[in-house]
This record gives C-alpha cells, sequence and structure tokens, in this order.
C-alpha cells in the first residue's frame, strides 16, 4: 500500500510545474512488481487530481489578471484563440513539459471542466496505459 502512495504522490507533483518523471516512478512501482491494475489506478489518479489542481489554479489566476489581459489587443485575442482552439491543443497535454502547462491555460480560458476532465484525463490515463505495453 506505501507503493501505492508513493506512485500516486509523485504522478501528482509531477503534474504540477515541478520537473519531475511520474514515468519513471510508474515504471520502477511495475518492474518491482506492483500489480499493473495498483499502479494504473495511483499514478493515473494522482496525475488527473494534479491537472485538475493546474485548471483551478489557472480558472483563479483569470479573476486575478483579467482586467489586464482584456484592455490589450492581444490579450482578446489570444483569450478568444484559447477558447477556441483550446479543446485542440488539450490532445497535447499528455506530453511532459508543455502538457501541465496546458492543463493551466485550460482553467485561464475557461475551457468547460467536464469537457477538460475528459480530454486531458483520459490522455492521462492512455499514456500509463502505452506504457504497461511497453515494458
Amino acid at each position: 500500500m506505501m507503493a501505492e502512495i508513493a506512485l500516486f504522490i509523485s504522478a501528482f507533483l509531477a503534474a504540477t510545474i515541478l520537473p519531475f518523471s511520474s514515468e519513471a516512478a510508474f515504471y520502477l512501482a511495475i518492474t518491482n512488481e506492483m500489480p499493473i491494475l495498483n499502479a494504473m489506478l495511483s499514478a493515473s489518479s494522482g496525475n488527473i487530481l494534479a491537472i485538475i489542481l493546474n485548471y483551478y489554479l489557472g480558472y483563479f489566476l483569470y479573476e486575478k489578471t483579467k482586467t489586464k489581459l482584456f484592455t490589450s489587443q492581444l490579450g482578446k485575442k489570444s483569450f478568444l484563440l484559447g477558447h477556441k482552439y483550446g479543446y485542440w491543443v488539450l490532445l497535447l497535454s499528455w506530453l511532459p513539459l508543455i502538457g501541465d502547462a496546458l492543463t493551466l491555460v485550460a482553467g485561464l480560458v475557461r475551457l468547460k471542466f467536464v469537457w477538460f476532465v475528459l480530454i486531458a484525463g483520459s490522455l492521462r490515463i492512455l499514456r500509463y496505459y502505452i506504457l504497461t505495453l511497453m515494458i
């Protein structure tokens, strides 16, 4: 049970702005004979909870910056483009480095939360599933 908690925490931290690899922790857990289902549940739930945190950080960041955002032409255009293409850009949210920032931007541009979780969350699960096929 401690290994599952450690994997959950590492996956959570890796999906924040911290430079950390949940894939390495996931690989280590599987190769140390953690059942694949336990590893998938621990890593996926930690990762998904962290991207939800990122989304809400972006959501509240919008509240703090909206007056500055909409006073410039570039800010207005960026917001509208982010809202128009944001769901498509979320298809890249599983990638290391940029993916976590994209989850914060999703909250900033106010993408619908349900769609955000369905797209970004399912891609996080899929990433771990693909890793199990490679091990």
